[in-house]
């Protein structure tokens, strides 16, 4: 029967084999008493190599580097390095002292696990990772690119969730009901709707139900047949509703629908089957239904203007557009796409001035994007300078700012108060931000005055007021 001596040398060996971890065992001077077999794999160097050598020695070789045994010797405690091999391995090494009776060090013993696998899976993780944040990249530019032709701008996060929530339904044949202020691009979402939707091939039909005369509503909107009503085309007339067969009819301002036209609109959409006027014979009729309102039209069906039964059939997927005045991201791209259109259009090549693009990106835009378009296009015919300056924004974007002798309520009356004087102060802190900056780049007032597109006397003016020192003339 082997000793205990023995037992324990059998015992240790085993684990030495056994391991996945490298381990080594040195005396209290650093010479190695023990390793494990696998010091070939991680190593780079044979286990006769290594046995009998002192972690000096082999550290010198670069075998291992740096040594963890060193750090062990000479701090007399528990320690863990990162060690970079022969062999091109990665190991996360751990030494720990054995003290004797006397507290001297008599061995210490190492563990490095092979973290070369863990790291190379870590690198191609990171350019997965990399290589994601590319495609998602472009795939947002692609969108991007694909919104702006359409005429949308999503700069903004406002604009971004209407158009991520329109990709995410295009596909399906739910109603949509777009919701928000006039002018604010409803009917160009819904545009963009149908044509990322599976009917993109068919007819867009889009009626605005606050421009057609309540005595023609039925006629327009489910046609006629021959000789139905004195005046009426002898061959009837196909109905807007049939027009949008294959396709989708858009029902822009659906608030204005009146009673008696929404109660035979629930029934088309309850059947998909359409009767003309003066006529018996229905006509089966596919298309998807979009609309839009600027009103509340929960309201309206509380007040009995609105039938509550085609509230809650078009209120399946409502999507609320912002005003402009929330998407001030969206601004200077539209201005930018605006101007683009108007100078090839008219043949001009008319640009705003820094401090006047400053107040339109800063206006309220009370009629939303197509108060701008109208806008632009105005600015561009009237005005004769290529720069254009705030001197020749609209009188309603010179009163917003007081350029016109409009003074801005001090807060003390009526209307504006509180909201009146922080708009106030605001617009003083950009225009001493645009006077600072036109100090530090010009020599003189003049210079100051073309660069900001007002008048000399209206700098040395704003310059006392604001008491930005200018010896300037």
């Amino acid at each position: 029967m082997k000793n205990k001596i023995e037992l324990l040398e059998l015992e240790l060996n085993a684990l030495l084999t056994s391991s996945k971890d490298n381990i080594v065992i040195t005396d209290g001077e650093g010479k190695v008493l023990k390793i494990s077999p696998n010091c070939l794999d991680i190593y780079g160097v044979d286990y006769q190599d290594i046995i009998g050598k002192t972690v000096y020695e082999l550290e010198k070789e670069n075998i291992f580097a740096p040594s963890i045994t060193v750090k062990v010797l000479e701090e007399k405690k528990e320690r863990q390095i990162m060690q970079y091999t022969k062999a091109n391995r990665t190991v996360l090494a751990t030494g720990m002292p054995v003290f004797d009776d006397d507290g001297s060090i008599v061995r210490v013993i190492s563990f490095s696990y092979d973290l070369t696998e863990i790291e190379e899976l870590k690198e191609n993780y990171d350019l997965l990772q990399r290589r994601m944040g590319q495609f998602e990249s472009r795939f947002e530019e692609l969108r991007f690119q694909e919104a702006y032709e359409a005429g949308i701008v999503l700069k903004s996060k406002a604009a971004s969730r209407v158009w991520k929530l329109i990709e995410r339904i295009s596909r399906s044949e739910a109603t949509v009901v777009f919701l928000g202020e006039s002018g604010a691009g409803k009917n160009v979402f819904a545009r963009a709707l149908h044509n990322r939707s599976d009917r993109a091939d068919g007819s867009f039909v889009e009626v605005d139900c606050s421009s057609i005369p309540e005595s023609l509503f039925e006629s327009e909107m489910f046609g006629f047949e021959s000789g139905s009503f004195t005046g009426a085309n002898k061959k009837g007339k196909q109905g807007l509703i049939e027009l949008s067969d294959g396709g989708t009819l858009f029902l822009d301002e659906i608030g204005e629908l009146p009673l008696i036209v929404q109660a035979k609109l629930l029934k088309v959409l309850q059947e998909k089957m359409v009767t003309r006027v003066g006529g018996l014979k229905p006509r089966k009729i596919d298309f998807r239904l979009i609309a839009a309102t600027n009103q509340n039209l929960e309201e309206m069906v509380k007040r009995g203007k609105f039938r509550q039964d085609l509230f809650y059939r078009l209120n399946v997927i409502p999507i609320e557009v912002p005003p402009l005045r929330e998407r001030k991201e969206d601004i200077p791209l539209l201005i930018k796409q605006s101007l683009q259109i108007n100078n090839e259009k008219y043949g001009t090549q008319k640009q705003f001035k820094p401090l006047a693009m400053e107040q339109l990106i800063a206006y309220n835009w009370p009629g939303n994007v197509r108060e701008l378009e109208n806008m632009i296009e105005r600015i561009i015919l009237t005005s004769d300078e290529e720069l254009i300056g705030p001197d020749r924004l609209p009188l309603a974007v010179q009163q917003f700012f007081g350029a016109a002798g409009e003074e801005l309520n001090d807060g003390h009356g009526q209307p504006g108060g509180e909201e009146a004087a922080d708009f106030k102060r605001a617009l003083e802190n950009v225009e001493k931000r645009w006077l600072r900056r036109a100090y530090r780049q010009f020599k003189t007032t003049y210079e100051m005055a073309e660069y900001l597109g007002i008048s000399q006397s209206t700098v040395v003016r704003k310059l006392n007021k604001y008491k930005i020192n200018s010896k300037m003339n």
